[in-house]
């Protein structure tokens, strides 16, 4: 039997990166995914190379949008939250639209489909969310960094404090940190670095192994946790980082 059998899963930013190796990675162990995204052409691929995965377009930060979205889901057993954005900066050059930009894709995003499901879950008495988070948060600051560090590390407390408030109704809430990911958007980064090849390097150097993560490695953990083969764990953060946090 696969491990994620009939499960009703969303997964949220699944377009690239991250969310859409999760989308597969849960599509394969037998979950029913339901796979969102603001992109409706990466969707698009998705669903074209994968058509057992139902695709939604889908702007986790319209929160009329989300209540919409979910009120016509019945039942649903796992949340997986992978809407993310990175601010390049210091402090100095973060302006006030940047941070707010940044709490609002990469935290408010979250809020929006936590408040949404959860009156389900609690319903079933059972349900189980993952989030994106980031070894850049509260394990790590890194330079530059300093919006989106702020962020991440807003997604360990909103999900310590999920874990707390409904483990009775048991409602598991853990969070994955992964270290720098081989995606998509890490690419457009490098490209947009006045020299890329040196942001690269600088990239790949960090990290103790020296290389980067791929996706289907976060996933892989991702499918763990949205297994029963992990029932017993709740609010925790689990660094994924190739011994950055070490």
């Amino acid at each position: 039997m696969k491990k994620l059998e009939n499960k009703n899963i969303i997964v949220t930013a699944a377009g690239q990166g991250i969310g859409r190796a999760t989308a597969i990675a849960y599509s394969k162990e037998g979950a029913n995914v339901i796979a969102t995204d603001i992109n409706e052409k990466t969707l698009k691929s998705l669903n074209e190379e994968f058509s057992n995965i139902k695709v939604s377009t889908l702007d986790s930060t319209d929160n009329d949008a989300i209540k919409d979205f979910c009120s016509k889901i019945d039942k649903i057993d796992v949340l997986f939250n992978a809407v993310g954005y990175v601010h390049h900066g210091t402090i100095i050059e973060c302006e006030e639209k940047d941070w707010n930009f940044s709490f609002d894709i990469n935290v408010k995003s979250m809020y929006f489909m936590i408040k949404a499901i959860l009156p389900k879950m609690i319903k079933q008495n059972k349900g189980n969310i993952i989030n994106i988070s980031s070894i850049v948060s509260s394990l790590r600051g890194l330079p530059n960094r300093f919006a989106y560090g702020a962020t991440k590390a807003a997604i360990v407390g909103l999900t310590k404090s999920i874990a707390a408030d409904f483990i009775k109704n048991n409602i598991r809430c853990n969070a994955i940190a992964p270290g720098t990911v081989h995606t998509p958007s890490w690419e457009d980064r490098v490209a947009a670095a006045p020299d890329p090849e040196k942001a690269k390097k600088d990239f790949i150097a960090r990290q103790p192994m020296g290389r980067l993560a791929t996706a289907e490695e976060i996933a892989a953990l991702a499918v763990y946790l949205a297994s029963d083969e992990s029932d017993f764990i709740t609010g925790v953060v689990h660094p994924i980082d190739g011994g950055m946090s070490i």
